[in-house]
């Protein structure tokens, strides 16, 4: 099952693609009756503290919690961001991801995809 990625240029805001990404989630299955297609609520940091992520969200039925700009602490988000972050640095072992090089978006998918298979494998190498 393909996960949910959208590439997009480099300067462009992330908080631009957050309609795009939540819409490219697929059903998840795991409980009884129908596949849920969204999730119940969005954690985010300050990035994404605009008017248009909250009402597109509010939309949706997701429950919003991203920090408020200039008001609100990012500290409470630490355990959910530090899984983020921890990602990012499992993946941008591999230099070529960190700097993007391709100017084809396939080309760096197939990249991406090939060190998500290999963290993946090296995890569970360890767990066995």
């Amino acid at each position: 099952m393909p996960l949910a990625a959208t590439i997009s240029a480099a300067n462009v805001h992330d908080s631009r693609l957050l309609e795009e990404v939540v819409d490219s989630v697929e059903p998840v299955r795991g409980r009884r009756g129908r596949p849920r297609k969204r999730p119940e609520k969005l954690c985010a940091d300050k990035g994404y503290d605009f008017p248009r992520c909250r009402r597109f969200l509010r939309r949706r039925g997701i429950g919003a919690r991203i920090a408020r700009r200039g008001v609100e602490s990012s500290e409470k988000l630490g355990r959910h961001r530090w899984v983020v972050e921890r990602t990012f640095s499992w993946l941008y072992r591999f230099r070529r991801l960190a700097v993007r090089y391709e100017r084809r978006a396939d080309i760096h998918q197939a990249f991406l995809d090939l060190a998500c298979a290999l963290i993946c494998c090296n995890y569970i190498r360890r767990e066995f």
